[in-house]
């Protein structure tokens, strides 16, 4: 059986979440396929395809590379597909029997099966916290890729439940794959010497509150200052608030509430994270602080966990039936109680060892392995449809 993989996500060295998932997953399924029947398929002319070079690497560990060099780039064909139905198959052919997209969308007409894998439903959930043009694009795909797919593969229960509401998908066509997360990068035993330098890489002094992710409306960074400065009211020697992360839609408004509210001494933004420091940072943290309005998964929680850093997080969406009893589950609309988990955590030592233990047990229980595993039981599915 021929595999293809359609890696669009890959094309920066700077991924998103979603990105990095899809590269955990090929790095694991080409361990259990260990064969040459697999290929990824790729746009080289893609508007920020800086890590060609990387893409290589994927060569070396047993994909055959399937790029198209002409002047299409994957942009420009995204928003054509949906008013000119131009075959993907005119760019990478016809020889594979699966091909699998990472990123919710599948063209029109790609020889074989066709999986993709749908993370959230975000654009009918909370719509006001994207950004218009991806609002669009969703909106135009979601619902034509969910009648191409053979089989859907989302990451938890919830995400499961929306996609069937909103999309009204046979519920046997979709399997559920929980992310995972790579314990040989995010433990526990991170030494104090490495946790020093990666502080100071990003100019951090001292203890620290930790929020790692994008600045962006849904991951509820205003919500975080808020708790921040209620915690600040009652702990004047409360850590630091470090906000960790690249800039995305509507960022300004969490500068002006640092600025209006004069903390910028006690809030630091280090910008972008380099993911080899990423583990150090959260190791290093007092307490990783994530009360998201809204996830498909969340992964972040589930590496804090693993690093033995207590998590702070939300108690909607998908992030309860990630998180078990493992950490502190609040209201994300209720700023007294992101105050109060805060407080609770900085003043109890034995909550906090407490949450420790039981974050580090739980992350346990996520591999990519098994991610990896339960994708190939689905490409062998949907091979026999």
């Amino acid at each position: 059986m021929k595999i293809g993989f359609d890696i669009q996500l890959l094309e920066r060295r700077e991924k998103t979440g979603i990105g990095k998932c899809a590269q955990y997953l090929l790095e694991h399924i080409v361990k259990i396929k260990g064969d040459n029947s697999m290929s990824v398929n790729y746009f080289k002319n893609s508007r920020g395809m800086e890590d060609i070079g990387g893409l290589r690497g994927y060569e070396k560990i047993g994909f055959e590379l399937n790029e198209y060099k002409g002047s299409f780039n994957q942009t420009i064909y995204k928003i054509l597909w949906n008013f000119i139905p131009i075959p993907y198959s005119m760019f990478f052919g016809n020889k594979d029997d699966v091909t699998v997209f990472f990123n919710y969308y599948i063209p029109p007409y790609v020889k074989g099966k066709k999986i993709t894998v749908f993370h959230d439903m975000v654009c009918y959930d909370h719509p006001e916290t994207m950004n218009l043009k991806t609002k669009i694009m969703l909106k135009l795909c979601l619902k034509s890729s969910a009648r191409r797919a053979d089989r859907i593969v989302t990451v938890s229960q919830f995400s499961k439940k929306q996609i069937i509401k909103y999309l009204k998908v046979d519920e046997n066509k979709i399997d559920v794959m929980p992310n995972g997360v790579d314990l040989d990068i995010f433990r526990s035993d991170i030494s104090d010497e490495h946790k020093e330098k990666v502080k100071r890489k990003y100019g951090i002094e001292g203890k620290y509150l930790l929020y790692l992710g994008m600045l962006e409306p849904r991951k509820n960074i205003l919500g975080i200052l808020e708790g921040y400065i209620g915690l600040c009211g009652r702990m004047k020697d409360a850590p630091k608030l470090v906000l960790a992360g690249g800039k995305g839609w509507l960022y300004e408004s969490i500068f002006e509430k640092v600025r209006k509210n004069k903390i910028e001494e006690k809030v630091i933004f280090t910008g972008y994270v380099d993911g080899e420091d990423i583990a150090a940072m959260m190791g290093g943290a007092e307490v990783f602080v994530f009360p998201s309005i809204y996830e498909g998964f969340g992964i972040p929680p589930l590496e804090a966990m693993a690093c033995g850093t207590p998590v702070i997080t939300s108690n909607n969406t998908s992030l309860p039936e990630v998180m078990g009893d493992c950490g502190i589950l609040v209201d994300p609309y209720n700023y007294g109680e992101i105050a109060d988990a805060m407080e609770r955590i900085l003043t109890d030592e034995k909550l906090r060892l407490e949450l420790a233990e039981k974050g580090i047990e739980r992350a346990k229980l996520f591999s990519w392995d098994n991610s990896a595993r339960i994708m190939m039981d689905c490409i062998e599915r949907a091979s026999k449809q």
